[in-house]
């Protein structure tokens, strides 16, 4: 497994990704920007006059069992490819209610229930993502996953954050922004 990886995101008015949209799924929103930098590697400092950072840093598969692991990584491709010019980043946070229960009772909602796994299976390797973990370095959201897929694949997307906010899983979530992006030039 590779190194954790620190990440920001960066909302301002420069960035290769331009911010096509946000809308607030629940809870509190942020603030509107044009366009949004991603930036890799520890150390890397906020951005002053930016509508907003986020950090968060990759980490090991949780939740997953082997033969999941080894499922996904067969078939999901890396972020970065030539024809995924769209992407979503999509911050959440999850309820209390969630973090009080058991890790195994968070597995049997995420995946007996909810077949988050399973379901993200459906859509690779068309839709790339990564997870970046937050919930301990003290920001806004537990999570921030972005997601990159090429226009054509669009619609699939869609089908995709729908199924999931549908499941069982999502009733846990209290804060979701869900932003949209196009690589820019």
């Amino acid at each position: 497994m590779p190194a954790p990886l620190t990440v920001s995101f960066t909302a301002s008015h420069t960035g290769p990704w331009a911010i096509d949209r946000m809308a607030t799924v629940v809870g509190e929103g942020l603030p509107g920007a044009e366009r949004l930098d991603v930036r890799e590697g520890a150390g890397v400092a906020a951005v002053a006059g930016a509508a907003w950072n986020l950090h968060g840093v990759t980490s090991h598969l949780r939740y997953t069992h082997k033969n999941e692991a080894s499922a996904l990584v067969a078939v999901q491709e890396g972020l970065g490819r030539a024809g995924a010019t769209c992407a979503a980043l999509i911050p959440i946070r999850k309820s209390e209610a969630w973090w009080s229960l058991a890790q195994d009772d968070r597995r049997a909602i995420m995946e007996e229930q909810s077949r988050h796994i399973a379901v993200g299976m459906e859509f690779l390797p068309a839709v790339a993502r990564r997870l970046h973990h937050c919930r301990d370095l003290g920001g806004p959201f537990d999570f921030l996953t972005w997601f990159e897929y090429a226009p054509a694949d669009a619609d699939r997307f869609e089908a995709l954050v729908q199924a999931l906010r549908r499941s069982p899983e999502w009733a846990y979530v209290d804060r979701e922004v869900d932003i949209r992006l196009s690589r820019a030039g």
